[in-house]
């Protein structure tokens, strides 16, 4: 048996009409005939009954089919995944990253790289930075971008880009209308946090930290844009990723500068540590490495890097 016959043998079950299904097959009769022949020796049964010179399928002939059908569903299945594995211009990325990337990064890199490669297209999804850790892990997504470096030793990192932070404060608050403050300067105020397992939550702790205190978060959140929303509303300060030049801070709200010396992070790009198995997606990975990584200079922590 092959993948041939077994073509032959579903498309003689949908019409039982041997001279047509040779005609569509482009293949003699005889040949068509005896490779159904082979399949009922294989099998040891008759797959068809004949009847007045024509074929119709019988039980046996039934089983088979059904299970033919999934056969030829899995093959073809590979086929087309295997094809878009091998093709670096046609296929699917699947990325993972923090939820503010998602506001500026990882839309700027999609649209420049789909500039030259229209046809691949890309599977999104905002997460905390230990669920973009466990996807690229788990192998749910080709390549993840997480800021602050994470601490494992399993996964390739490589930093991608820098992104200063600002503290964002409601429009009324005493610090509003300041150019610059420095982070001690908000120790006694209550703070809108994300939730600890994000890297904006860990570089705030980190910040407060080295100002020497620990910072009263009065309300912990998964999002950035509800921060956002609920410093807006007074009822407390937090740390943002500073918004691009073009883009004003909410409406409530004033953005200030940090002057503290670590008030930035880095972003890197991470991937396991393996070789990436579709092509599409190394070439994602490759045209991310020449597009920024040669114009990131501040320096990033240990793991392994590329």
């Amino acid at each position: 048996m092959n993948l041939q016959e077994l073509r032959w043998f579903v498309a003689l079950t949908e019409s039982e009409n041997i001279t047509a299904v040779a005609a569509e097959m482009h293949v003699t009769q005889p040949t068509l005939s005896r490779a159904i022949a082979r399949l009922e020796t294989g099998f040891g049964v008759r797959l068809f009954d004949r009847r007045h010179n024509r074929l119709h399928l019988n039980r046996y002939g039934e089983i088979l089919r059904a299970h033919a059908l999934r056969a030829l569903s899995e093959v073809d299945s590979a086929h087309n995944r295997i094809s878009t594995l091998a093709d670096p211009n046609e296929g699917t990325v699947s990325l993972c990253f923090l939820h503010s990337l998602g506001e500026w990064l990882v839309p700027e890199l999609i649209s420049r790289f789909r500039a030259e490669h229209p046809k691949v297209r890309f599977e999104l999804r905002g997460a905390a930075a230990d669920s973009v850790v466990d996807d690229i892990r788990l192998g749910r997504s080709d390549l993840g971008f997480v800021a602050p470096e994470p601490s494992v030793d399993d996964l390739v990192w490589t930093p991608v880009a820098t992104e200063a932070v600002r503290l964002l404060v409601p429009v009324r608050h005493r610090l509003a209308r300041r150019k610059t403050v420095s982070f001690a300067e908000v120790a006694e105020d209550d703070f809108v946090a994300l939730t600890p397992e994000y890297g904006l939550r860990q570089l705030t702790d980190r910040l407060a930290r080295a100002a020497g205190f620990a910072p009263r978060i009065a309300f912990s959140v998964t999002e950035v844009g509800t921060m956002r929303a609920m410093i807006a509303a007074g009822v407390g300060v937090g740390v943002v990723p500073a918004p691009p030049a073009v883009a004003a801070p909410p409406d409530g709200t004033a953005l200030v500068e940090l002057r503290d010396r670590d008030a930035w992070r880095t972003i890197g790009m991470i991937r396991a540590d393996r070789p990436l198995t579709s092509s599409v997606a190394a070439g994602f990975h490759r045209f991310v490495l020449e597009t920024l990584v040669e114009n990131t200079t501040e320096p990033a922590g240990p793991p392994r890097r590329e």
